[in-house]
């Protein structure tokens, strides 16, 4: 399974609602919480290709996106895929 991150602030309804969703599929990730990490947050901004908002979500090399495309990934089957890849 490839390593998932997901950067996040302390209270933010979409990243608890990413984080479910992954717990649900019993996904592990690394959460980087950027709330008052100024150097976290332009780290997750150059990482992402400008995404300034949170959640910012990767599975292994790829950006998902935020939390609507995580579970648009789930909605469409593409995310177990996604999350099983070598």
């Amino acid at each position: 399974m490839p390593k998932t991150i997901i950067y996040t602030t302390i209270a933010c309804g979409y990243c608890f609602r990413a984080k479910r969703l992954l717990e649900e599929k019993q996904v592990p990730f690394q959460e980087i919480d950027v709330s008052y990490d100024v150097e976290m947050r332009r780290a997750m901004m150059e990482k992402s290709g400008g995404g300034m908002t949170v959640p910012q979500i990767f599975i292994g090399d790829t950006h998902i996106g935020g939390c609507d495309e995580l579970y648009e990934l789930e909605r469409s089957g593409r995310l177990d895929p996604l999350l099983s890849a070598a």
